[in-house]
């Protein structure tokens, strides 16, 4: 690949994940204003099944059913259960923790995706950058403060663990969509992902869909876990079928940035997220960042703003130098 077309791709994925952390950030106001009705294994089974529907028409659109078939299915079903493990720990943490304060701490995932890149992917990460990625790290800890211990703490320092659980696998999984995307169309890997959705919603509803395990439990993450099944309300129905439809949404963007661009160029456009948070907590619920949380919003984006320009500079000298120097 020549360094023009890096450069092109680079910026064609870094609109995708644009566009699909746009689409995660909907999700999650979607999904916290729902968690007080409603199972969490049933929001994600209605909202992957009507994504299904709108990732296998984007199947049809790049190339049919044949784009379908891998010769790699373990590896599929491993990227299925890592974004499986992410969402749902992060979501049953989303049930008590403000908005923004756990995407702050699910925000280590581009953290580690950059990282992970380095022995995973072979991708080449300067000092600075890993500079930049030690400033985003000291930004989420400022913003979890994990120095505030007893009463000074409205939620326990366990449940931060969830959405940090879920950052971890949540890059592992990013980490895998750039190894597979080499020979996957983005559609196909969304419709796996769909479909690891489906097969474990199923099996919650099986064995909890009654709410039998409900009542044994006072955590209201646990509660929103395992809670009964209910028929959703008229107004709540165009909130499922705009789960299912971001669904689909993010499924193919994140898949197609990671394919396009490195992972620790797109990674830090990841942190676009915590301004949405930060809005739509503030638009629903009320909540405003305080001192500390607005101090590692700083940090982390502007370590994320660094990594961005810092891939930019390298690359147009890179294309600079290949046109003055032909054989380069």
């Amino acid at each position: 690949m020549t360094a023009d077309q890096k450069l092109q791709n680079s910026t064609v994925g870094i609109a995708f994940i644009l566009i699909g952390i746009l689409a995660i950030s909907i999700n999650d106001m979607l999904i916290k204003f729902l968690s007080g009705g409603y199972p969490l294994h049933q929001l994600v089974l209605t909202r992957s099944l009507i994504g299904l529907g709108f990732s296998l028409a984007l199947v049809q659109i790049e190339g049919g059913w044949r784009i379908l078939k891998t010769d790699q299915p373990g590896l599929h079903l491993l990227r299925g259960l890592l974004i499986v493990v992410a969402n749902l720990t992060f979501f049953t943490a989303l049930a008590v923790i403000p908005l923004a304060e756990a995407t702050a701490v699910f925000f280590v995932a581009p953290l580690m995706i950059t990282l992970l890149s380095i022995p995973l992917l072979g991708e080449k990460v300067g000092p600075m950058r890993i500079g930049a990625v030690v400033a985003g790290f000291m930004g989420v800890v400022i913003m979890t403060r994990p120095w505030e211990v007893g009463g000074e703490r409205e939620v326990g320092l366990l449940v931060y663990f969830l959405p940090v659980l879920g950052a971890f696998t949540y890059a592992l999984n990013n980490v895998l969509t750039r190894f597979l995307g080499a020979k996957s169309k983005a559609s196909a890997m969304a419709v796996y992902i769909q479909a690891c959705f489906i097969v474990v919603s199923l099996l919650f509803w099986l064995v909890a869909g009654d709410g039998r395990f409900a009542n044994k439990f006072e955590s209201e993450s646990l509660i929103f876990l395992l809670r009964a099944w209910v028929w959703p309300e008229s107004t709540d129905r165009w909130l499922f079928v705009g789960l299912g439809f971001n669904s689909a949404v993010v499924g193919y963007c994140l898949g197609q940035a990671y394919r396009m661009a490195d992972a620790a160029t797109v990674a830090p456009f990841e942190y676009v997220g915590l301004p949405m948070a930060i809005f739509w907590g503030w638009v629903i619920w009320g909540e405003l960042p305080n001192l500390p949380v607005a101090i590692g919003i700083a940090l982390i984006l502007g370590s994320g703003l660094f990594v961005f320009l810092r891939e930019r500079k390298k690359t147009r000298k890179v294309i600079i130098e290949k046109r003055v120097h032909p054989r380069y």
